[in-house]
């Protein structure tokens, strides 16, 4: 097998044992699954299809760098206290596994379970909140609701005033949520399916699919037609440029979605908070920066670029609940291209095509989700049915109307 000189950009933080990075394998002219999307999601799926299931004849394709996308963007956030039973079933089952996720891979992902507060503005918040927890507990997710004295013993750094605009009334808080390092998460992942001999292959765009009829049969590449058995599309952000390819209309938008992080600090937060109704997040990462985000930008588009107002709001939202960090410096900010449903939540299922298996919609959810979705997802691979955890996630729910509206129904879209 050749090797191409291309993989992680240049000045990449790598860490030990990452040599196999910086492989990039030339691909076979055939495999039993092409998977489309060298992110989270895409590795975390192959490396279950080897793990769980035996199946080795997988490639994974990235027309960039290897975990290059939203998963090097996203805000690390992993939690499942989410109101209906459809959503708490996928994220428990994620939980679960990122619980033993540095023992299967062998890795340091940094998962950190230091909890996350919910808060609540309005008495409305307070009855969706409460209902909220009911709800978890009733699915046998942690869940608490906490005074506003009690939210400042978790957090003792949030402004409980009941002068602000947005006072806060109480917040939901599930001990066992927290944060991971999202770019550890992905190597971990990529070196198990490389260990497992699954080519990872970069700097690989698709162009186009194969097809016979209505079954795919191989994907047109940069670098080349692959044939294929299965394929399997794992590309946030972009999976309508793909399906437009074969003509297949899904019900999904493509969104910017900002963030930022401050300077390097002493550590000063304990937990994550949430706030849908100023609609800020804010933890603070092993390394000491605050990491902070809001929601997704109105409009439409692929740019990896927001809107400065976005930002601007964000970060008066967040210096209004935390006066500590009035004098933080911002480092930097950055935006990536998230997929939302209307419903705001995912699509993970078959399509008409046969040996076409689609997995998006995510909106800001999917970091939380990646290995119960790969788990999940290389179930159906394997044996052509879905898991009972993303069985409600089809796209045969816009057509029933068996939606499953998350919108502001989980606290915040995070």
């Amino acid at each position: 097998m050749t090797t191409v000189d291309r993989a992680v950009p240049p000045g990449a933080d790598l860490p030990e044992h990452a040599d196999f990075l910086w492989r990039n394998p030339e691909p076979k002219r055939s495999y039993d699954v092409v998977i489309v999307g060298a992110g989270g999601h895409g590795l975390a799926t192959a490396h279950y299809l080897a793990k769980n299931h035996g199946i080795r004849d997988v490639a994974v394709l990235e027309r960039s760098w290897l975990g290059g996308g939203n998963m090097c963007r996203n805000t690390t956030i992993i939690r499942s206290n989410y109101l209906w039973d459809e959503s708490s079933a996928i994220y428990e089952h994620s939980l679960k596994l990122w619980e033993t996720l540095e023992e299967d891979l062998g890795y340091p992902i940094l998962f950190s379970q230091r909890g996350v507060l919910n808060l609540a503005h309005s008495l409305q918040d307070v009855r969706d909140s409460v209902r909220r927890v009911e709800a978890n507990k009733l699915n046998g997710i942690d869940a608490e609701w906490l005074t506003p004295d009690e939210v400042k013993k978790v957090c003792p750094i949030v402004n409980t005033s009941q002068e602000l605009r947005y006072p806060v009334l109480g917040a939901t808080y599930q001990p066992r949520a927290g944060i991971a390092r999202h770019d550890y998460v992905a190597w971990g992942f990529a070196r198990r399916a490389d260990e497992a001999g699954i080519d990872i292959i970069q700097d690989c765009a698709v162009t186009g699919f194969r097809t016979a009829g209505d079954r795919i049969t191989g994907v047109r590449t940069t670098r080349g037609d692959i044939a294929a058995g299965k394929v399997v599309l794992c590309a946030a952000g972009t999976t309508t440029v793909l399906t437009d390819m074969l003509g297949l209309r899904i019900p999904v938008q493509s969104h910017p979605l900002q963030a930022l992080v401050s300077e390097l600090l002493e550590p000063v937060h304990p937990t994550v908070v949430m706030s849908n109704h100023v609609h800020v997040y804010v933890s603070q990462a092993h390394k000491g920066e605050l990491v902070m985000g809001a929601g997704v930008d109105p409009y439409n588009g692929y740019g990896q670029r927001g809107a400065f107002h976005v930002i601007e709001r964000q970060m008066a939202a967040a210096v209004e609940l935390f006066p500590v960090f009035a004098r933080a410096h911002l480092l930097r900010s950055w935006a990536g291209v998230v997929d939302v449903c209307p419903d705001a939540s995912p699509v993970v299922g078959k399509t008409p095509y046969e040996g076409l298996y689609l997995n998006c919609g995510w909106g800001t959810g999917g970091f939380k989700a990646t290995p119960g979705l790969g788990w999940s997802l290389a179930h159906m691979i394997a044996n052509d049915e879905p898991h009972p955890c993303i069985a409600p996630f089809g796209l045969d729910r816009f057509v029933t109307g068996a939606l499953i509206d998350e919108h502001g129904a989980a606290g915040v879209a995070h």
